[in-house]
């Protein structure tokens, strides 16, 4: 039987059955013709690919060899709707995109018949709760935001919308996020792609989101442009200016949106021409030192009117982030805030090698800024923002135990939008409508409905949120310490998160105390006046091993 079948074999039985159906057409009846038709149009593709060149499946199966790359393109739907369980992670589970979608539609959200998590497996993590818990009758968790030079402090929720530009997102989903942040009484932050007319349709509370590009902010040759700036950083709606050093997902990466897609819309309000290559530099052209970035932040506080301002990034070489330390301390500038993204982070498209591979992941690069500033004694006057893989009240609780004084979420609201995960964010082609620029597909999303989502997901999390205070005892997500975090390291040991994160101490870098390796190794390499170490880290850790021994 294996001799009869040939890899030629169903090009030949399309060939076959067009000779068939065509006989029929012409001798039985014409309604035949559709049919034969088909097998023609099969015949005329087996042709095509016995002589195409592109691909050696096609030209050793002409026909059938199709199919391959057919169940290759609908893998993804395959997996995500038939075969991945709830607690698949590619990059957010069922179960928790479930959970956002209940709450942002205001569905119950409770779960039947006890966990499906592995407690007993490596890395499972609880909150330890209390023999006297507490009851929060308003879980409107709030900071503020703005040290002494800020004229305007910013009374600030523990969640909010965290950055993504519109050109990013679609016209209609900046439109739902944003009227969903005035509802709700949350940040919605403006993603390094400037702030667009729907940014200010429906008066939400906006956080400036600045890169290297400085868009909205920069003149002809894409410098930054403070008159420029002062026109839009005044506006009522902007709350607080971010500058981005470095986004989780890409840190260290600098981009470029093709001149295609720099439509009219997207040129005004980045600021540049329409119809030209739009470059996103690596690095910014503002400032070059530490000093010189902290000069830039109290000159952008100046200018935008006493506005609160800090700035966003991923950790990388701790020596710079130790310079940039060494720098508020020479010169007594502070930002007003600091947003640590973590290498978990999301976005619209990204190299392979940096979303797996480059960057400190949030905890880790968390907890590192947290401890350098009670070391220098900072922690007090500046306040830590964090995202990075953030959806449910557990997520913010272990991440504001570590240090964060709120969090923000990227794909959380998206989902509160109607983001499905397709994965398809960067081919222009999302099926809800929520990154594309396609005039068509984004009419898909309704801003009135999906608005009321996104400001019921914030709401119903923070609710969820107090719960998880309240059971441990606590009042206000500011009491969380990393002791009341506990992982499983392995089946015989369980520590909590203050063993695996030790403390810092008050000021006990200022007295030269390095307890931490990190600390003890990079601190003495930072230098205010550069980026660059003063010594070779190599050099460092010889010495160190050289003691060692």
């Amino acid at each position: 039987m294996n001799k009869l079948l040939t890899r030629h074999t169903a090009f030949y039985i399309v060939i076959v059955l067009a000779l068939f159906f065509s006989w029929l057409a012409l001798v039985v009846h014409f309604a035949w013709w559709p049919v034969a038709l088909a097998f023609i149009g099969l015949t005329v593709l087996g042709i095509y690919d016995l002589n195409q060149t592109r691909h050696a499946i096609r030209r050793n199966y002409p026909v059938i060899g199709n199919l391959r790359y057919f169940f290759e393109f609908i893998r993804p739907e395959i997996r995500q709707y038939f075969i991945e369980s709830d607690k698949d992670e590619l990059p957010f589970s069922r179960a928790e995109r479930s959970l956002v979608y209940q709450r942002a539609k205001h569905d119950m959200d409770k779960r039947p018949f006890g966990t499906q998590n592995d407690v007993y497996g490596n890395d499972y993590e609880w909150i330890n709760h209390s023999m006297v818990p507490t009851h929060l009758a308003n879980t409107d968790f709030r900071i503020q935001v703005g040290g002494e030079n800020c004229t305007q402090p910013y009374a600030m929720s523990v969640l909010n919308i965290s950055a993504m530009s519109f050109g990013a997102l679609s016209a209609n989903a900046v439109r739902a996020l944003n009227k969903g942040a005035q509802l709700g009484g949350f940040a919605h932050d403006t993603g390094e792609g400037g702030i667009s007319l729907y940014h200010l349709e429906h008066g939400g509370d906006l956080i400036w989101n600045i890169g290297s590009g400085y868009f909205g902010c920069r003149d002809a040759q894409g410098n930054f442009s403070e008159e420029e700036f002062t026109k839009r950083a005044t506006q009522p709606s902007v709350k607080m200016i971010e500058l981005k050093l470095s986004q989780g997902a890409k840190p260290g990466h600098g981009g470029m949106l093709p001149a295609a897609k720099v439509t009219p819309e997207i040129a005004r309000a980045r600021g540049i021409p329409v119809g030209e290559d739009c470059i996103s530099p690596a690095h910014h052209s503002a400032f070059s030192t530490p000093i010189e970035m902290m000069e830039f932040i109290a000159r952008l506080r100046e200018l935008s009117g006493g506005k609160p301002v800090g700035f966003k990034m991923c950790i990388g070489h701790p020596w710079e982030w130790f310079a940039i330390a060494k720098a508020m301390l020479k010169t007594g500038i502070t930002p007003d805030f600091i947003v640590v993204d973590g290498a978990e982070g999301g976005t619209g498209a990204a190299p392979i090698e940096f979303v797996d591979h480059v960057g400190t992941p949030l905890r880790e690069g968390l907890r590192l800024v947290h401890n350098t500033l009670v070391g220098v004694g900072l922690r007090r006057k500046i306040k830590l923002g964090a995202s990075g893989k953030i959806i449910s009240a557990f997520d913010m609780a272990r991440i504001m135990a570590l240090g964060a004084d709120w969090c923000n979420s990227a794909r959380g609201f998206m989902f509160a939008v109607g983001c499905i995960q397709a994965q398809v964010c960067h081919t222009g082609q999302c099926p809800t409508g929520v990154t594309t620029q396609d005039p068509k597909r984004q009419a898909a999303i309704v801003v009135g409905d999906k608005s009321e989502r996104v400001a019921h997901f914030h709401d119903n999390t923070l609710s969820a949120l107090g719960e998880l205070l309240g059971a441990a005892g606590l009042t206000h997500p500011g009491d969380l310490r990393p002791h009341h975090i506990a992982r499983r390291i392995s089946n015989l040991e369980v520590r909590m998160l203050s063993a695996i994160f030790p403390d810092m101490h008050e000021g006990e870098i200022l007295e030269g105390k390095f307890r931490q390796t990190i600390f003890r190794v990079g601190w003495p390499m930072a230098q205010a006046e550069s980026f660059e170490p003063l010594y070779s880290l190599s050099e460092a850790m010889s010495e160190i091993d050289a003691r060692a021994a």
